[in-house]
């Protein structure tokens, strides 16, 4: 096992009817700005709810955060937060508004001599203070709850980045099941694809003895595998969807990536496929993931061989048949949750690869991967193989 450093100070709450502690995870003269995406908030009454709960405070509001929160949008809330001297940020929904709003938290106190997207640019790190943040989590998907990153896309230039900085780490973060019940059904399968794949990225690297993290990563892959169809067949069941809630908060909270050899290369494919075709994040997630295992198989094989065994139960066959069956399980349960595993299932004319490669190159991308030789050319291959 690696040395490593773990610091997770989020104060979780969680379970039904949790948000009636909301307000006291809040100085009680703070100027709050209430973060949030489309109507569904309002639509099923949540976004009133808070207003009860934090009733005689200081509130704004900010909503239209949409799905891979892009810049444009979130620099109105920049310069809201900024004229109303808001000192407190609540993000009410998923991942991208939590992202969103970790952005509006590092841009808000950002030098103003630079433009915001320097944070960007620069990974978060010269974000040196932040307003203070916390969540209300409506769609369990990405993590962003209990972590310190962010990704804001630029629709302008077709830039979809990450930052981090440990000043947007939320204080608190609000879990309650019950909020997920209404979440369409594609909703909730990329939530499930995108936790599978986040626990994927830290476990299917290469062996390093570090057996608790492998468990505990093993432990979240049978867990979504065995919930993830049955939330979407028994929409309410609160064990169902308690249980999918908390493994994609664990998935990514530094836990099961402490002192292991991490990769992230699907999720920087998965970036440009998003920025340019404007896919869901899980679909690019769910079509670039078996493409890589199978061009990186070689590198990854000790610990794919113990993928098949401990997640899909593949003890028969030579280890390069387990290994293909372990792929084709891993196809055939996204595609159980509804999420296609072809890009030219998602009705692309054109894959774009030049465009692709370029941006890649553009962000830094050109050595990817645990071992950081998936260069350019070969992401193209994986692209390719992904269509």
């Amino acid at each position: 096992m690696n040395n490593f450093t773990l610091h997770t100070p989020t104060k979780i709450l969680f379970g039904q009817g949790q948000i009636a502690q909301l307000r006291e995870q809040l100085p009680s003269d703070a100027r709050v700005m209430i973060t949030y995406g489309g109507g569904s908030v309002i639509r099923s009454g949540l976004l009133e709810q808070i207003r009860s709960e934090l009733a005689g405070m200081t509130l704004f509001e900010f909503g239209g955060i949409e799905p891979n929160p892009a810049y444009e949008t979130l620099m109105g809330a920049v310069e809201l937060a900024r004229a109303e001297r808001v000192d407190f940020l609540l993000a009410v929904g998923g991942g991208s508004v939590l992202d969103g709003t970790k952005f509006i938290a590092a841009a808000a106190h950002y030098d103003l001599a630079k433009e915001p997207w320097h944070i960007l640019e620069t990974v978060g790190s010269e974000v040196r203070s932040a307003i203070p943040l916390g969540s209300v989590l409506t769609l369990p998907a990405t993590g962003s709850e209990m972590n310190m990153g962010a990704v804001i896309t630029r629709r302008s230039s077709g830039d979809k980045v990450h930052f981090f900085s440990p000043f947007v780490m939320p204080r608190f973060a609000v879990l309650d099941p019950v909020l997920t019940y209404t979440l369409p059904e594609r909703q909730v399968a990329n939530g499930v694809v995108d936790a599978f794949v986040h626990t994927v990225e830290q476990y299917l690297t290469y062996p390093v003895n570090a057996k608790v993290q492998d468990r505990f990563a093993e432990g979240l892959l049978l867990t979504l595998i065995e919930e993830g169809p049955k939330a979407l067949a028994e929409p309410h069941n609160y064990e169902v969807r308690a249980n999918i809630m908390w493994s994609a908060t664990m998935a990514l909270n530094g836990l099961i990536g402490a002192g292991v050899p991490q990769d992230w290369a699907t999720h920087m494919l998965g970036h440009e496929l998003t920025a340019l075709h404007g896919l869901d994040h899980a679909q690019t997630l769910a079509a670039v993931l078996p493409a890589l295992l199978q061009a990186k198989r070689k590198q990854k094989h000790a610990k794919l061989l113990q993928y098949a065994e401990r997640v899909w139960g593949l003890r028969n066959g030579s280890e390069a048949e387990r290994i293909d069956d372990a792929i084709a399980a891993t196809r055939d349960f996204f595609e159980r949750m509804g999420v296609k595993t072809r890009l030219r299932d998602y009705g692309l004319k054109d894959l774009g690869i030049d465009t692709l490669i370029g941006k890649l190159g553009e962000h830094g991308m050109t050595r990817l991967g645990e071992h950081s030789d998936i260069d350019l050319v070969q992401s193209q291959h994986i692209y390719e193989a992904a269509w």
